[in-house]
């Protein structure tokens, strides 16, 4: 027979019970800063001194969504420069208390129209990187961040995968070997619109150029601005395995290429546009599950070029003696979506080869991401074509694809995917 005790210590429990959902919501938040640098600064296209400007075209961007499920919080940080190497995304990771270091995943959108943020040498004895600056982005980057992870609230999600359609990418050393695929991920509020879009998609953002004297976002600025136009909330773009060189369709029929903001708009806007047509109809996941893994992975550095760049650069790359870098690898899942970072540019057919042997539903590659240590190529493209020796020269090895690939694939195996 139950005593009144415990009849009264079972309604406690029951009512303190009924409090505690089963699991936590899925919920997401986002926030922008903006980072131009006032005044302008000069802009990097790539590895050697930078080039001058005098106008700005949009706004430099550091951008932050942040997801949250059942305890485990992530953060998608998007920034408006060629590479943002990991000795600045350290610093970042320092300064956030809301997400672990390890769960804040950074890159870059590989504009070649934005400051230095890898501090190249100048040619004349120094770089062309601007520290203080480099400061004030590394200090904006952690504010976004945290303001993002304020802004959590209840949310559904989508993920879908299309070809986007029209002219907005090719490869300029072999036209037709890109993948037109652009992933999109969308969380949306409890009012059923849209607060983020994220568009994963392989493209070299440099309509402008470094040389055009303008400090743009290039494209990325547009789609950001089309995205928001059309209802789909803040844009953050994460580029994909766009090394060798997949670059923007900017042709002109007669010959030649449109670099110009109006051909940077008329791009980012149709990415945009696709993008949001891709997504529109895909199902809502409601309670989609948020996983992350991740695993350190070393690679040998034998290109002269990136390890005098590594060793002579004041902000400090972590080489060792023996020229060996190490990085830090991460695949999340995310509803029927999968994500794996990759620490550089990746040539296409390594592209593809991952997402063949990825096991979510939508399988994205997040380029330039926790690291930017130049192209990614296969053992056996290393130095095979007088058309790769730029790409084999900034690369850091012959071996760099090979264990990228190797740790990638560990990796897959051994974290399945989340059920949505």
């Amino acid at each position: 027979m139950r005593t009144p005790l415990a009849a009264a210590f079972c309604l406690c429990v029951g009512f303190a019970s009924s409090l505690l959902p089963a699991h936590a919501a899925f919920r997401a938040g986002i926030a922008v800063r903006i980072v131009t640098p006032e005044p302008l600064l000069p802009v990097s296209g790539g590895v050697g001194p930078s080039n001058p400007v005098k106008e700005k075209r949009g706004e430099i961007t550091v951008r932050a969504m942040v997801v949250e499920q059942d305890g485990t919080r992530i953060a998608f940080v998007s920034t408006d420069f060629l590479g943002f190497p990991s000795v600045l995304g350290d610093r970042v990771r320092a300064k956030v208390k809301g997400v672990p270091a390890d769960h804040i995943l950074i890159g870059a959108t590989h504009t070649h129209s934005a400051p230095d943020a890898y501090c190249f040498p100048d040619g004349k004895g120094g770089t062309s990187g601007d520290l203080a600056y480099l400061g004030t982005v590394v200090d904006k980057a952690a504010a976004a961040i945290d303001e993002a992870v304020a802004k959590l609230q209840p949310a559904t999600f989508r993920s879908a995968t299309g070809d986007a359609r029209g002219q907005i990418a090719y490869n300029y050393y072999a036209p037709e070997l890109y993948d037109p695929r652009v992933n999109v991920l969308q969380a949306v509020g409890a009012d059923g619109k849209p607060l983020a879009t994220l568009v994963n998609y392989a493209v070299h953002p440099e309509v402008l150029g470094s040389d055009a004297g303008i400090c743009s976002p290039d494209l990325v600025g547009p789609l950001y601005d089309r995205i928001a136009e059309a209802g789909g909330g803040i844009g953050i773009f994460m580029n994909s395995a766009q090394g060798g060189m997949v670059t923007a369709d900017n042709r002109l029929k007669g010959g030649g290429e449109a670099r110009t903001w109006e051909e940077c708009r008329r791009i980012g806007r149709l990415l945009a546009d696709e993008s949001l047509r891709i997504v529109h109809d895909a199902p809502v996941q409601a309670e989609p599950k948020v996983r992350i893994a991740s695993r350190q992975v070393k690679f040998p550095v034998g290109s002269p070029l990136l390890l005098a760049i590594m060793r002579s650069s004041p902000l400090g790359y972590p080489a060792d003696a023996s020229g060996t870098v190490s990085t830090r690898i991460a695949l999340v899942s995310l509803g029927t979506a999968q994500i794996l970072t990759i620490p550089g540019e990746a040539l296409p057919n390594i592209g593809f080869y991952l997402k063949r042997k990825m096991r979510g539903g939508q399988n994205c590659l997040f380029g330039l991401t926790n690291d930017a240590f130049g192209y990614i190529l296969t053992e056996v493209d290393w130095q095979s074509f007088k058309r790769y020796d730029y790409v084999s020269r900034t690369c850091l090895g012959e071996k760099t694809g090979e264990i990228l690939i190797e740790e990638a694939l560990k990796l897959i195996a051994e974290n399945p995917p989340a059920t949505p």
